[in-house]
């Protein structure tokens, strides 16, 4: 979708889809929104609380049943488990995820982690093709004016143009883009807290190899888990940076991430859009 400065300022249902790498400001922005009448979409959030509810509530009640104490109140049905997935708090979807590594050390066998890898991708294709439909409620069921779609930062990672394109003749595609300074300061965040991470099939293969090389080690299960992590995501976001530019400069507009983070009303939110647009 193109639209000009006056052509955003006078559209009555705005529907826009902020994209960019995780923590250049995505969520933060779209609780501004959503506080000031605008639908919050939330492609993560669906991925927990629709496709991958089962699949996180069995990773967790496993967990819970080695513990003789849970496993005996589990068993007779005196407890229950819920996925408590939050527009702010996506722990239970990155426990489910996982890292690659020694089980010993929190870590998931080779055939695991890839099965879960695939079951996100899945997952994410599919809340990503519910965003025409969740347009259509925002605005029939809840009376919402204005629609704001926040994807995961696995975007770029889809491989399905048709897909992309879909979303892009439904709502304005802004991409939140990191400066030099901004890409330091997330590379050096998520090597301080290593959290699990989705890979395109070919780029973990590929990395998981250089990995192991570079490491001297031989088998997956000697990897530490959170080293892999701070070892890959330079690679990832690096990797990921040319993908989501191609998908901004072929659907949408591009807005620097340090003036995103300097919105604090709606207001703000139009005027850097407009910026982008002009």
């Amino acid at each position: 979708m193109r639209l000009s400065p006056s052509e955003f300022r006078d559209w009555p249902n705005k529907r826009i889809t902020l994209l960019g790498m995780s923590g250049v400001g995505k969520t933060r922005l779209a609780s501004i929104l959503r506080n000031n009448n605008w639908f919050h979409y939330s492609v993560d959030y669906r991925i927990g609380t629709r496709y991958l509810d089962e699949p996180i509530l069995d990773n967790i009640k496993t967990q819970a049943m080695q513990v003789p104490f849970l496993r005996t109140l589990l068993m007779r049905d005196s407890i229950y488990i819920s996925n408590n997935v939050t527009f702010e708090n996506l722990d239970p979807l990155s426990t489910f995820l996982g890292k690659l590594g020694n089980p010993d050390l929190g870590g998931l066998p080779l055939d695991e982690f890839q099965r879960r890898q695939a079951l996100h991708l899945d997952a994410e294709l599919k809340a990503m093709r519910d965003v025409k439909s969740f347009i259509q409620k925002a605005d029939a069921i809840y009376g919402y004016p204005h629609f704001l779609n926040d994807v995961s930062g696995s975007l770029c990672e889809l491989d399905d143009a048709n897909l992309i394109k879909s979303v892009a003749d439904e709502t304005l595609m802004i991409y939140i883009e990191a400066n030099a300074a901004d890409e330091k300061f997330l590379i050096d965040r998520a090597q301080q807290s290593p959290k699990p991470l989705y890979y395109r099939k070919a780029f973990l293969s590929e990395h998981l190899d250089k990995y192991k090389k570079e490491k001297g080690i031989n088998f997956v299960a000697d990897i530490d888990p959170d080293d892999f992590v701070r070892w890959v995501f330079p690679h990832l976001f690096y990797a990921r940076l040319p993908r989501y530019q191609a998908i901004a400069n072929e659907y949408g507009y591009s807005v620097p991430a340090r003036e995103a983070m300097q919105v604090e009303t709606v207001e703000d939110f139009n005027e850097l859009i407009i910026s982008a647009l002009k």
